[in-house]
Formats: C-alpha cells, sequence, structure tokens
C-alpha cells in the first residue's frame, strides 16, 4: 500500500515533472499572448525553456510574444531558421508571414504562407491572411479569390465573415456591409476587431447612438484600445466638440501614428484648436505618405495659409496653379498669399479662374491630365498588360486613358473590372462620366441612386443625385438632398448652398431660398455663384429691388448672360411696372 501511494503522489501537481511544468508555462504563455502580453510571454517561455522545453517548441510563440513588443529583429531569429515541432509549424510560418509582411518583404510572406498552405491547405483563416496579403501587394483580384475560397471553406468563422464585410463596404457600401459584421458579432459579441469595424462603420451611416455604443463595449473588452479612442474622436469631431475629439486623440498615443485616416483628423483638430504649425506637420506627414490625396493637399494649403507661411505655400504649390482641373479653393488661397507677398499681379488671374469655375466635378477625374501628352501611345503600351491584371489602380489608369480619348464603351469595361474590387466616389464619378460619353445617361443615372442606397451620407452622390432630381424638375427631392448636405457640415459650402437656394425657390419657398442665398453670399462675398442665387431670390420675394439688380450686375460680371440672371431681371422689370 505504501508503495501505491508513493507512485499515486508523483502524479500529485506539487511533484510535476519538469516537462510537465514546461508544457504548463507554454500553455499560459499562449494565454498570455491571447490577451495581447507579450512580455508576460516571452517571461513563461524563457521559464519553459529552463525546465527543459525544446526550441523548436516555443520558437513559433516566441516569435508571437516578440512581435507583440515591436521587437522584429528578434522575433527573426526565432522565426527565420524555420525550425519548429510538428505541432507548431503551421502557426511558425504564419507568424514568420505576418513579419515578413510588417517589414516590407511581401514576397518572404508569400512564400511563407505557401509552407502553411502545405500544412494545413484547408484552414480558413490562414485565406484570409492571404487574401490581406495579396491585397497589401495590390493582386486585389487574386485577393478575392482567396477571400471566396475562404468564405466557401467555413461561411461562419468570425475573420472570413470580418473581411467580407470589408470587402462589400468596399464594393457595395455601408448599408451592404452592416448585416456581415453583424453576424460575424453574432458569432462572436466580444471581438473587438469586429467591433471596431461594426462602428466605423455606423459612424459613417451617421448612426452615431450606436458606434457609441459600440466603442464603449471595445474599451470594456480591451482598456485603452486605440481605434476605439480614434472613432469617439471622430464622433465628437463630427458634432463639433473639437477639445474632446483631441483629448480621445491624445489618448491613442504613438499607436496610430502611421494610420492615414488618424493623421488627417489630428491635422484637423490641430487646425481648430488654432495650432496651425501642428496643423501643417501633420498633413505633411499625410502628403509625404499619400501624394495623390488631394483632400490632404488642400488641408495643407490650408493650414499653410493660417500659420503665415505664404512663401512656402507659393512655393510649393504655384506649379499646381498651371492645371485646368485646379480647384477654386487651392485658386483663391494662393491668391491670397500672392497678395500677402504683395504679389497683386499674380493674384488676379487665379482669383479671376476661382471665381468662374463652375464644373466642381472636374477635378475628380483628371481628364485633362491624361490629355496633356502621349495618351494614345500609353493605351497601346498598356494594353495587353493591363487586360488581365487584377490591380485596382492599372484598371482605373486605363480606364482614365480610355475616357480621355473618347472611348466611353471601353473605359466602362476597365472602371467595371475596377468596381469588383471596390468602388469609392471618385470610381463611381468616372463610371457617371463613361455612361454618359457612351449615350448611356439612363445607367448613368441609376448608378448614382444604387451608390447613394449604399453610402447615403456621401457628398458627393448627394450632389450627384440632387442635381439628378433638379434636372427631372423633382424640385421637392433636390431640396431635401441638398439639406441633407448642409446640415451634415457643408453650411459653409458656397456651392451647396447656391443650389440649395435654387431649390427652394424652384420648390416654392423664396423666403427659404434668400436665406441660403444670403448666407453663400457671407461665407464668400466674391463669389458670381452667390450673388446671383441671391439677386434672384430678392426678385422673386419683390424686396430690395435695387439690391437685387447690383448682385445680378455683378454675377453677370463674371458669369456672363445666364438664364437665371436673365429671369432675375424679367421678375425685377414686371415688379417695377406692376
Amino acid at each position: 500500500m505504501l508503495a501505491l501511494a508513493f507512485l499515486m503522489s508523483l502524479a500529485a501537481p506539487g511533484f510535476a515533472s519538469p516537462l510537465d511544468q514546461a508544457a504548463e508555462l507554454v500553455a499560459q504563455a499562449q494565454h498570455d499572448l491571447a490577451k495581447g502580453d507579450g512580455i508576460a510571454a516571452e517571461a513563461r517561455l524563457r521559464q519553459a525553456m529552463g525546465q527543459g522545453a525544446a526550441r523548436a517548441a516555443v520558437a513559433a510563440y516566441m516569435g508571437q510574444a516578440l512581435i507583440a513588443q515591436r521587437e522584429l529583429d528578434r522575433a527573426r531569429d526565432w522565426l527565420a531558421p524555420g525550425v519548429f515541432t510538428r505541432h507548431t509549424a503551421a502557426l511558425g510560418f504564419r507568424t514568420l508571414a505576418q513579419l515578413e509582411q510588417m517589414q516590407g518583404d511581401l514576397p518572404a510572406a508569400g512564400a511563407a504562407f505557401d509552407r502553411v498552405i502545405a500544412l494545413t491547405p484547408e484552414d480558413p483563416s490562414l485565406w484570409v491572411e492571404i487574401a490581406r496579403l495579396r491585397y497589401s501587394g495590390g493582386e486585389h483580384m487574386l485577393a478575392l479569390d482567396a477571400a471566396n475560397y475562404a468564405f466557401q471553406l467555413d461561411p461562419t468563422d468570425v475573420r472570413v465573415l470580418e473581411l467580407r464585410g470589408q470587402i462589400v463596404r468596399d464594393q457595395r457600401g455601408l448599408v451592404a456591409a452592416l448585416p456581415w459584421f453583424e453576424a460575424a458579432l453574432a458569432k462572436a459579441p466580444d471581438d473587438v476587431s469586429v467591433l471596431g469595424e461594426y462602428a466605423a462603420t455606423l459612424g459613417d451611416m451617421g448612426r452615431a447612438k450606436d458606434m457609441l455604443a459600440a466603442t464603449r463595449k471595445m474599451l470594456k473588452l480591451d482598456p485603452g484600445n486605440p481605434r476605439a479612442f480614434y472613432l469617439q474622436a471622430v464622433l465628437a469631431a463630427r458634432a463639433g466638440n473639437f477639445a474632446l475629439a483631441r483629448d480621445l486623440l491624445k489618448r491613442t498615443g504613438d499607436k496610430l501614428e502611421t494610420i492615414p485616416a488618424a493623421l488627417l483628423l489630428e491635422g484637423v483638430l490641430e487646425m481648430q484648436a488654432g495650432n496651425y504649425v501642428l496643423a501643417t506637420e501633420a498633413f505633411e506627414t499625410l502628403v509625404r505618405r499619400q501624394p495623390a490625396n488631394e483632400k490632404a493637399k488642400l488641408l495643407l494649403i490650408r493650414a499653410l495659409y493660417q500659420a503665415g507661411q505664404y512663401r512656402e505655400l507659393v512655393i510649393r504649390f504655384a506649379g499646381d496653379a498651371t492645371s485646368v482641373d485646379t480647384s477654386p479653393y487651392m485658386l483663391t488661397v494662393l491668391a491670397r498669399s500672392y497678395e500677402a507677398l504683395g504679389d497683386r499681379q499674380s493674384a488676379a488671374p487665379l482669383l479671376d479662374r476661382a471665381a468662374s469655375t463652375r464644373v466642381w466635378i472636374e477635378r475628380d477625374a483628371p481628364i485633362a491630365a491624361l490629355l496633356a501628352g502621349g495618351v494614345t501611345d500609353q493605351v497601346h503600351a498598356e494594353e495587353a498588360r493591363v487586360a488581365h491584371s487584377g490591380n485596382y489602380n492599372a484598371q482605373l489608369a486605363a480606364g482614365d486613358a480610355q475616357l480621355a480619348l473618347g472611348r466611353g464603351e471601353a473605359a466602362l469595361e476597365r472602371y467595371t473590372l475596377a468596381a469588383r474590387i471596390r468602388q469609392p466616389e471618385n470610381l463611381m464619378l468616372r463610371m457617371v462620366a463613361a455612361y454618359r460619353q457612351a449615350g448611356r445617361a439612363d445607367e448613368a443615372a441609376k448608378l448614382i441612386e444604387v451608390f447613394l442606397a449604399g453610402h447615403p451620407k456621401g457628398e458627393v452622390a448627394i450632389r450627384l443625385a440632387a442635381d439628378l432630381a433638379a434636372g427631372a424638375g423633382d424640385w421637392r427631392r433636390a431640396r431635401l438632398l441638398l439639406e441633407n448636405l448642409r446640415d451634415s457640415g457643408a453650411e459653409r459650402d458656397v456651392r451647396v448652398l447656391t443650389e440649395l437656394s435654387l431649390a427652394q425657390l424652384r420648390s416654392g419657398d423664396a423666403r427659404a431660398a434668400e436665406a441660403s442665398a444670403r448666407e453663400a453670399h457671407r461665407v464668400q462675398p466674391s463669389s458670381p455663384l452667390a450673388a446671383q442665387a441671391w439677386g434672384l431670390s430678392l426678385a422673386a420675394l419683390g424686396e430690395r429691388r435695387q439690391a437685387a439688380a447690383a448682385l445680378l450686375s455683378k454675377a453677370q460680371l463674371l458669369l456672363g448672360e445666364t438664364p437665371a440672371i436673365a429671369e432675375g431681371r424679367a421678375q425685377l422689370a414686371e415688379k417695377q411696372e406692376g
């Protein structure tokens, strides 16, 4: 009996073998990793090796622990040799692929994933990671293929559903994406990553309360989560509480310093606080990383102007003013900078161009730049390469070239392929232009309505839909759309206000039309569109006839004799005779 009792005591916790203790430490390290605590995980793994665990048995987990600490070179020492146990090999090579992606070596990441595919070919979460790798490498169609395969393997996997929601959001808009994130949360209500996607989508849809609830849950599950604070900062900024927004954004520390959207928000908030130099630094960083980001460029221009850096502004952006599709805002700020430097001769033509610019949509379809030279040669040289390309930007550029040559149908072929990957506002605008060029205006109108349904807060889509409604004589709908746009943050947009004034006037509310036009003129007294709208609305009311006549004359100097000016003058003459 004593011998039996002794043998049984060896199995008790206090007498566990070193290897058993090592196994327990590795299990605890995995739990630490699940919580994101790389430091604790590393300590336990080193203890496990002290208890006899082989290096190959802990290498994959040690790589994860060091990546969590941003110790990438040390992580490579554990992962790059590729020495793992049979049970940890798939994890080890997946972690190596993650490391290669973080250090920018996408081919090496792909090679690591090939090793994982050989071990676990039907793991849906693996194919999600492969889809993300391909997307970041510009292999957009292949990324969609990988995402579709992941969905075929397991349509209920949380990571698969999350990726599906992101893809649908890019392709078809916010409304269509929301059910995918909701389905993922039904499977995993406490998944912080999915909650972040869900919250961001709700916010862009204008559902502020629901977004706030989602971010609060994120912070409850993961105190200090930087994305939750960022989303709350966006929400506060949209509500006009810029002080709170700055405070919330500061809580993210430096964890979002590489995220373009966070840089954009930081710059806007610093500008609102009057810290124009700090705003300039944020926008400079963003423009350097994304040279084609027009919004960031315009904000940088504004920050430089507000900071009084007129010479720097002129040196940096005077060349942009030579383009035919330069925005009126850029032209105006450049002109004011020249004036501040005492160079009125350079300022005058820029102000004239800004005042007479009517087509706000042109800057989103840079056809003029393509026409500048060599388009036909470019098309012939690129057609064969692009024909089978799965890259979004390649299809977009090929479509732009075809559109510039007047080949609307050929442009649509390329744009349609690009839209299978994602369909942002600027692609929608290009497709509208191509449909109209191809004589398919009805389909252009349908595309606008479909896009608006998926992006109910999209400024460009609302403007286009309002323009369509006005063209069809549905002034009531045009007015509702433009009032929604004004109330969503465009209350200082002169074009929105002048178009709204006309819609209000045509729908029988001259008093509201006069108020909108007067506000447009207050915001930008030099605008001929504002002068025209205010003069027309005053003429319709029969009030302040001299002021109305002066405003219409002012507008005519820059716009010429428009139907609206002729209408206003006819009304003034009729009321004078009466």
